[in-house]
């Protein structure tokens, strides 16, 4: 997408036009979810790094695959203990949470 001075937009104006300014509950809403997408991605990748499959994964852990998957493909339900289990007892890594105000 171009803006009116013909330049390409950057993602964040992309976002402020179809979404609205941060800050508006649309647009945090966006923000959450995507940071929830990201947790799944990132929970998958150190999976494959460590040459597990899901199936090894759930039981390292004690749930089932489809649980892992689901985690994987949208991290919005996922609870703090269980992503400290999957990390932590299943990946052998550490979690660091931060918060922005």
């Amino acid at each position: 997408m171009k803006n009116k001075k013909g330049n390409i937009k950057t993602w964040s104006q992309i976002k402020d036009e179809q979404f609205g300014e941060k800050g508006t509950a649309v647009r945090d809403e966006l923000d959450r979810d995507f940071e929830a997408f990201k947790i799944g991605i990132l929970l998958r990748e150190a999976r494959m790094k460590k040459n597990l499959t899901q199936e090894d994964l759930a039981k390292l852990i004690e749930k089932k695959r489809s649980y892992i998957s689901r985690v994987e493909n949208d991290g919005s339900n996922i609870t703090l203990k269980t992503l400290f289990d999957i990390v932590e007892k299943g990946l052998g890594g550490k979690v660091n949470i931060s918060i922005q105000i």
